[in-house]
């Protein structure tokens, strides 16, 4: 097994000319991925990602993720070629199904299908396969091609999700599996044998599916003061996580709390609700050593990649460095001796 990878997930909010210097800070600092995130209502990640990519040598890029409801397949293909010919083949291609799309009056109907053959779509375009598709959301005319040169036919492809069904087809068609939003290293044999189910079908070794979870970050030298913004930021979607979770106990009572606190914009009074031991499983925080542990606690799990998600720090640029140069050195990236 390949040493685990340690990676950045940005989110798209940020003024030009920032990704590209905060992108070679990373890169500075020996980080592996770039992910941009795809949230609804932020920058679409493509800009930022071409800014990186530009600013950039090594490091692997992609979006985390984009949805087949908000763009089309086509656009899909269009984008993410876009991304590896600018970087010179360090794309990587994220799918999900997409969150609070209802808000902008999107429906998602019949997400598993739907990413299936958005995903089909958009290597056979890639791949200039011009015999036709016919699926049950997505098709393609036959003669259909793309107009433009490609620089690789399969960017790698990363699943975002946490649910069996979900996991099952990252192990049919995936590279990878993202579990947003956690820190848990129970996820980890949870999401990997998930996984295995869909891998096995369909003739796949799933060790080849690396596993990626990634959370909300905010590393200082204060701990203190980085855990309670962490608390803050954990507020904001943790109703949504801990029910994805079967491993987290967390009091009915305490998820309604912090629900009704957030929706009142309370986000600070809902954080201050949060214990530490359920803080440590959706967010990253404290001070270097503090995070090192918990991003060490993953790798023994057997997780291919961790990824620190914004904000990083009490200030982003602070946070990467801090990151870079105090929470990386001390990590082991080596794979666990016998499977997990």
């Amino acid at each position: 097994m390949r040493p685990a990878e340690i990676g950045l997930g940005l989110q798209s909010d940020k003024r030009p000319g920032d990704y590209a210097r905060l992108a070679r800070v990373a890169e500075e600092h020996g980080f592996d991925v770039l992910s941009v995130f795809g949230d609804l209502m932020y920058q679409p990640p493509l800009y930022p990602l071409l800014e990186m990519a530009a600013a950039t040598q090594h490091v692997r890029l992609g979006p985390a993720c984009l949805n087949p409801y908000s763009l089309a397949p086509y656009e899909i293909a269009g984008q993410i070629a876009a991304l590896d010919l600018a970087s010179a083949g360090r794309a990587y291609l994220g799918l999900a199904r997409g969150t609070w799309l209802g808000a902008v009056g999107i429906a998602r109907p019949r997400p598993l299908t739907a990413l299936a053959e958005a995903a089909e779509v958009v290597y056979r375009l890639l791949g200039g396969d011009d015999t036709g598709y016919e699926g049950e959301v997505f098709r393609l005319e036959a003669g259909t091609l793309l107009r433009y040169p490609v620089q690789r036919v399969r960017p790698p492809l990363l699943l975002g999700t946490w649910g069996p069904k979900g996991a099952a087809l990252a192990g049919r068609i995936a590279e990878e599996i993202k579990v947003g939003g956690s820190a848990n290293p129970a996820m980890v044999p949870v999401i990997r044998d998930r996984v295995r189910a869909g891998a096995e079908a369909a003739g796949r070794d799933p060790g080849e599916v690396g596993v990626v979870l990634g959370a909300v970050t905010v590393v200082d030298t204060d701990g203190a003061a980085a855990r309670a913004r962490a608390r803050t930021e954990v507020a904001m979607y943790l109703a949504v996580v801990a029910d994805l979770d079967p491993t987290a106990e967390i009091p009915d009572d305490l998820l309604v709390r912090v629900r009704d606190l957030v929706a009142a914009g309370e986000d600070r009074a809902a954080g201050e609700l949060i214990p530490d031991d359920i803080l440590d499983l959706f967010a990253f925080s404290g001070t270097p050593e503090q995070v090192a542990a918990q991003a060490q606690a993953l790798i023994d799990a057997g997780a291919h990649r961790v990824e620190f998600g914004t904000p990083h720090g009490l200030d982003d640029e602070q946070g990467i460095r801090l990151l870079g140069a105090e929470v990386l050195p001390l990590l082991n990236r080596s794979p666990p001796t016998s499977p997990p």
